[in-house]
């Protein structure tokens, strides 16, 4: 099969295309023919060298898409060949084909494309979490959204709104601000303008209710937006690491941080079926749309990790083999 490998840590330029074996499949895996592969930061972080990353070299990137049942192993119940899946959490997907753990597999439905689940699974499960377990978004909260023109940005806003909280999103540009309208901010300010007194100034002068922090390095400046009693809630670091709290604002100021990570969440085969259903009959109502992806050949997988490095795109990336 073909794959998109590396084999030493570096930029975009480390990454070729080229034949390896197929994957040999366990007794509870299925084999699945890739035809759409989610492309995330952690790829990047991941090529070089500064996240966890499976296997030796050559190494595999991806852990997010979908395709069709090729092959099922001896133990393996409930799906059959040519069955459509997904997965949110799988190792070496950058490749035509992809050996899948039972317990991963997540069923799309005929109403959702592959790019469309590929699209929304790990971004949209992220989103999911954020505004259901690591703080319950309630209907006439205000909420601080970062990077809100990014992936997980629109998704966040678009199910704050669904929930009936009101959205101040940040971005880095015109174009992008017009993203986070198009997916529903009431109002959005931009990182090289004064965010923080536009946000007390359309706040009263008390704070949002909420912060969802993906920047890392505006950690200090979203306490400086939230209200006495409110909530930062950390889960990336896009802009660099987030200088240290100290517990004594928190005390001071009642102020809440917590922090957030998907797979403390997807712990089991019934939180991920379960999570990715409700997402997807979000998206079959209508209710959560996600933008047109951005897509390249998976041949092409260094020109799409040098867009996703320029910060120029919003929404998704897709590599399709």
């Amino acid at each position: 099969m073909k794959a998109l490998v590396f084999n030493t840590f570096g930029g975009p330029e480390v990454l070729e295309y080229i034949d390896i074996a197929d994957p040999v499949i366990g007794p509870d895996e299925i084999l699945v023919r890739m035809k759409a592969i989610g492309l995330n930061f952690a790829d990047i972080y991941r090529r070089k060298g500064n996240y966890h990353l499976a296997g030796k070299p050559p190494y595999i990137l991806g852990y997010e898409g979908a395709g069709i049942v090729e092959k099922t192993g001896a133990n393996v119940q409930g799906i059959s060949v040519g069955e459509r899946i997904a997965f949110a959490d799988v190792p070496y997907s950058n490749a035509e084909l992809v050996s899948v753990p039972l317990e991963k597999t997540i069923p799309v439905p005929e109403t959702i494309t592959f790019a469309g689940a590929a699209s929304v699974l790990l971004q949209g499960l992220t989103a999911h979490y954020l505004t259901q377990d690591s703080y319950v978004v309630k209907k006439d909260d205000t909420v601080l959204v970062h990077a809100a023109a990014g992936g997980v940005g629109q998704l966040l806003v678009q199910i704050i709104k669904m929930l009936g909280g009101k959205v101040i999103g940040i971005t880095s540009s015109m174009e992008k601000a017009a993203a986070a309208k198009e997916a529903g901010a009431d109002q959005v300010f931009l990182y090289k303008d004064d965010w923080r007194r536009e946000v007390l100034e359309v706040t009263n002068g008390k704070g949002v209710d909420v912060v969802y922090d993906s920047v890392g390095s505006t950690l200090q400046e979203s306490f400086t937006a939230t209200r006495i009693g409110g909530t930062v809630v950390f889960y990336g670091m896009a802009g660099g690491d987030p200088a240290p709290v100290d517990p004594r604002m928190l005390m001071d100021t009642s102020k809440t941080l917590t922090g957030g990570d998907l797979w403390n969440v997807l712990t089991t085969h019934e939180e991920r079926v379960n999570r990715s259903a409700e997402l997807f009959r979000w998206m079959e109502a209508g209710k959560l749309k996600v933008t047109e992806p951005t897509v390249y050949a998976l041949r092409d997988g260094q020109e799409a990790h040098r867009f996703l490095e320029s910060r120029k795109s919003t929404g998704k990336i897709l590599l399709i083999p």
